[in-house]
């Protein structure tokens, strides 16, 4: 019997197990030795289980840190290194790629054809360039347009299981309350928490065929809310990215960003009322050389906050969308502009109160300086960012995030929670182009 080829699956708890179920779990001609797992902090360690595995993995597939890969390759006598995360430079993949080949391995992208499933509904995925584009009010934006037409849209959410995988096969939220039943971390409520207040049903797990047959069974249309800037798990039918003018060259840079922008129908260039003319126009040209057959809709994304007071004249801590500020390379996001804006005292910085894992974040992420990353990836590191939060000497927290994290954190000052939306400015808009599709498809 010929042997099986050696695989590491490279990763970050997302993507690296949509590769494996869709692609790896059944298939006799490989052996999966190892996950590894990187971006994310204490996601290695734990054991991708025989449950989600199959047959062919009785004990289940360790997950290792992805610092290890060289000695993994060597002592595992790995055939293949397979990249399985997003958010990343063209350079950064090929760098993982010279230390996979310098240790003796081929090394692997999977694409569309191998890993999207199709659906037996109209399905709208939302995609970016980069975490932080705007693509979570652009997800919303959409699902009110469905919802507006007098049919249902289900979201189904990019993986985020950062806990028990047996737990987290198929997990369906239609309640606050399902985000304290299934422990949810705070970037899972970031994205989940603006869809249920809008009486959404949301989908995520780590099984996504399984996911995807339970969403047929009561939407009309599905919509794909991607995670990070990576591309969908269904294959779409109508393909919406969101690009950032203020990280102009990124839609050309990064994966796999470039690739949803070469693929999109829709372009929706956002940020337009933050961004210079200059940076727009610039983005759209990157975006019409290499996708010239594009819908290009210019958005704007307007800030407002109920109570300004809390942020006028005073001193304030900033606290933005964690993977937007780390991993996805900005300085600042919502908080901050507000608190310009309204015209805060002083924007008093984070770091010389980081308690514990936090000040590993700041090291990471030396680029932060003036605003604090609502990184929460487990019930430890919560606690440590409250107790960031309440050791600094201000008057009041800007919440620049996309869940208010007061209803879950024991913020003891003032807190305000920065709200934000989508708006397209001209035709056509999201409403014409979405309404056009499902037309098409004689969905109404």
């Amino acid at each position: 019997m010929e042997r099986r080829r050696r695989v590491v699956i490279m990763g970050a708890a997302g993507r690296d197990f949509h590769n494996f179920n869709v692609f790896f779990r059944n298939n006799p001609s490989y052996e999966v030795v190892a996950f590894t797992a990187a971006q994310l902090p204490d996601i290695w360690g734990r054991i991708y289980p025989s449950e989600l595995a199959g047959d062919l993995y009785p004990e289940g597939i360790p997950i290792l840190p992805e610092s290890d890969l060289s000695k993994i390759i060597r002592e595992k006598g790995v055939d293949l290194v397979v990249f399985s995360y997003s958010d990343v430079s063209h350079q950064y993949v090929m760098e993982r790629c010279a230390i996979a080949q310098a240790n003796g391995a081929s090394f692997m992208l999977l694409g569309p054809r191998d890993t999207m499933l199709k659906s037996k509904k109209p399905v709208v995925a939302v995609t970016a360039v980069r975490t932080g584009c705007g693509k979570s009010p652009t997800s919303r934006r959409v699902a009110k347009i469905v919802k507006d037409l007098g049919l249902k849209v289900v979201v189904v959410r990019h993986p985020m299981p950062y806990g028990d995988l047996r737990k987290q096969m198929i997990q369906r939220f239609s309640s606050l309350s399902d985000l304290e039943r299934y422990k949810t971390t705070i970037e899972e409520r970031e994205d989940y928490e603006p869809h249920i207040k809008m009486g959404n049903v949301v989908y995520a797990g780590v099984d996504y065929e399984k996911i995807l047959r339970e969403a047929e069974k009561e939407a009309d249309v599905i919509l794909w809310d991607g995670g990070n800037n990576d591309f969908p798990f269904f294959k779409p039918d109508l393909w919406i990215t969101v690009a950032d003018p203020l990280r102009l060259g990124h839609e050309l840079t990064y994966w796999p960003g470039s690739m949803n922008i070469r693929c999109a129908d829709v372009v929706i260039v956002s940020k337009v009322d933050t961004a210079s003319r200059e940076e727009v126009l610039r983005l759209i040209n990157n975006v019409r050389s290499v996708n010239p057959r594009a819908q290009i809709i210019e958005a704007a994304i307007p800030y407002s906050v109920l109570e300004p007071e809390l942020v006028r004249g005073k001193d304030v801590v900033v606290v933005e969308d964690g993977p937007t500020v780390t991993h996805g390379g900005m300085g600042y996001g919502a908080g901050y502009l507000v608190a310009r804006k309204l015209g805060a005292r002083r924007i008093i910085d984070p770091r010389p109160y980081a308690e514990g894992s936090m000040k590993k974040t700041f090291e990471e992420y030396p680029h932060l300086k003036e605003v604090l990353p609502a990184v929460g990836y487990s019930p430890k590191q919560m606690r440590e960012l409250e107790e960031t939060i309440n050791s600094m000497p201000v008057d009041s927290v800007i919440l620049g995030t996309p869940t208010d994290l007061s209803r879950y954190l024991r913020i003891d000052k003032p807190t305000v929670h920065v709200k934000y939306e989508l708006q397209e400015i001209g035709r056509p808009n999201l409403e014409d182009v979405v309404t056009s599709f499902l037309r098409k498809r004689g969905v109404i």
